[in-house]
Parts: C-alpha cells; structure tokens; sequence
C-alpha cells in the first residue's frame, strides 16, 4: 500500500482496494492470460458483438455469488445505479430513498419518471412515514446504500426488508462497499444481516473489493435483468466491460470462495486502528466492523491543513468537506485495507497523533 506521490513515498490510506487485491499477483496474471485468450478491448456494446464467454461466466458467478436468479454488467458500478430506475419504474411507482444515497443512485431517480420520497438518513420511523405516502403506487422501491460511503455506516436491512414487506414494497440495495467484505464470507451486508436471499435487487462494483479496476451490475430477479438488458440505456449504449477485467474478476471470485484469508486480515486491520486511534483521542464515525473510517474534524480548513501535514509523515489521505459531505462535517476518510500491514496502521496512527496534537485536536 505505498505509492509515489510527487516524488514522495507514501502509505496510502483513502483507497477502496479494500482486500488489496488490485495488483495481487493472482489477479495480474489472470488478466494477463485473459489478454491472450480473448483480446483487449470489445469495440462494441454487449447486444451487437460485445459478448463473450467470460461476459456469460461472470454475470452467472456474480448471481450464484448474491443467491440470485441472474446478473447484468455494466461499464461501472454508477452506470448500474444510473441505468436501474429509468427502465424500470414509471409514473405509477414510487422511490422511497435514504437521503445519504451514494450520487449515482440520486442521478437514477432524477432519470426516472416515478413519484419520489426521501428519508432521513438511517431513520425508519420516518421510512415507514414515507412508505405510507407513497401507498396506492403500482410499485414501491426503498432505496438504500448498503454501506455508506461518507460515513461508514451500515443500512440497517434487517428493519428495511421488514417494512418493505409492511408495506408491500421491494428492497433495492448498493452494495458498492460492501461486497467482499461484510458478512461472515464476504457476501456482503445481507449476510450480515442473514437476508443474502431476501433483498430483492443488488447493484455493485467491481471496482473496490473486486479487484479495483471497473465495472459494475445488477443482480436480481430474471424478469427484472431481462427488462435491463432491453430498455437498461447504460448498458445499450456502452462498450462491454473490457476483457482483462472480467477475466481478473473470475479469479477474484474464486479467490474469495476459496478462503476467508483476506477477510479475515481486513478485520483485524480495522480493529487496530479504530480502536488505536479513539484511543487517541480522535471522534472516528462510522461502523466498528466498516474499514471505512472517518476521523472528524468539523472544519473544513482544518480538514486541509490536518491531510496537508500527514503527507509530510509519510501518510496518503483526502479532506472531505462541503459539499461532499454536510456543512462542519469535515472529515478525513480513512480507508483501511487487507494490504496494510501492522507496522504500516501503527505509523498511520502515530502520523495522526503528532499532527492532532499540533492542530489541537486532541
């Protein structure tokens, strides 16, 4: 996890490689090999002469993967957020949506013609308030990031999926930064929640956990991914995911079939450096279980400053602050990661001590 930035060697902490397995050898070599087998590029979108074996394979892994009937790819993980609601809700439906959704999901229900409804974020007095004004709709959707990627929290499914059947309504979750890590192998937060085959639509990347390059999909019923690959316009009208990387993703899959290894490192990482650096004396948001961990300033100058002065410990990270995230919610966004060895999350720590107590943070 050290990179070069501007000449300086750095640890890098704000990456999604959350398993580190965006340049592990196995992954490399299998797009390599996929390179010499079936080619580059696609020049062409899936429906014209953008398919191949691997394309097929893959969706099929990703499906059995989530315990669904069937699976659609798509050139990112946006694209299959941006690409959902458009073709599959209407003016008799209805969008019911946490108000932290990630932009890609805002974007799909901007393109929709659907009524919609916001909640506040995590607050199910108020979805359950939102779900009975959308009654009378021909379909009902609750919308909901699985893992927040602002703030590192988790959706609480188990309370969603009850009010969903409630209120007669289907449960639609990104699971962006959740696949690969959350539950007890990976399969993301309806595991960890035990609803692997109760969420009705799962949207996702394959550019985190999965290897870090691109693409996205959709999971879900038949019905719903064939209605996808006709009326879906993000997939229509873009170049099929490139070879290499379906290829890679294959081995990233029957990687992480083959052993709870990476998980399990990833854990015991955000362990150690949650529980180090509150004992520092840092307001950490998010999650215990989330390697996503913001470490809270308020400010947003000092956000800038506090990034500015870690890299100059050696440290890699991003302020966020309006309007990524709320007015005086400034944060740095720590990303922890299965690559990142004990040594590496010590110094993190140290780096941020030094600077909090120069800041006067802590």
């Amino acid at each position: 996890m050290e990179i070069i930035v501007k000449g300086q060697k750095v640890l890098n902490f704000c990456a999604n490689n959350y398993l580190g397995l965006s340049n592990h050898p196995r992954v490399v070599e299998a797009a390599k090999r996929t390179i010499d087998s079936h080619g580059f590029g696609m020049s062409s979108v899936r429906f014209i002469c953008g398919t191949q074996d691997i394309h097929k394979e893959l969706e099929s892994m990703i499906a059995k993967w989530h315990k669904m009937e069937d699976c659609i790819l798509y050139p990112s993980g946006f694209d299959a957020n941006a690409g959902f609601f458009e073709a599959m809700m209407g003016t008799e439906d209805a969008i019911i949506s946490d108000s932290l959704n990630h932009a890609s999901i805002i974007d799909g229900v901007r393109l929709s013609k659907a009524k919609r409804f916001r909640y506040n974020h995590l607050d199910m007095e108020d979805l359950e308030g939102q779900l009975k004004k959308a009654e009378g709709s021909r379909l009902k959707a609750i919308v909901t990031d699985g893992v927040f990627s602002m703030d590192g929290d988790l959706a609480p499914l188990d309370e969603i999926n009850a009010l969903a059947k409630k209120h007669d309504a289907f449960t639609f979750v990104d699971e962006c930064h959740g696949t690969g890590i959350f539950g007890a192998t990976g399969h993301g937060t309806p595991e960890h929640f035990g609803l692997e085959d109760q969420i009705d639509v799962i949207t996702s990347t394959l550019g985190k956990a999965l290897g870090g390059a691109s693409g996205g999909y959709c999971a879900g019923p038949k019905e719903v991914i064939d209605v996808l690959r006709n009326k879906g316009r993000p997939y229509l009208f873009s170049n099929s995911i490139a070879p290499p990387i379906v290829g890679a993703t294959i081995e990233v899959l029957k990687m992480l079939e083959e052993s709870n290894e990476l998980q399990d490192k990833l854990k015991a990482n955000l362990t150690r450096f949650r529980k180090n650096i509150k004992e520092c004396g840092f307001t950490v948001g998010g999650h215990d279980t989330c390697p996503i961990a913001p470490v809270m300033l308020g400010d947003a100058r000092l956000a800038a400053d506090f990034a500015n002065e870690l890299m100059l410990h050696g440290v890699y990270v991003i302020a966020f602050s309006y309007p990524v995230v709320p007015h005086d919610k400034a944060r740095i966004r720590t990303q922890l990661s299965a690559a990142h060895s004990f040594e590496q999350i010590d110094h993190t720590v140290a780096a941020f001590e030094t600077v909090g107590k120069k800041f006067g943070v802590i």
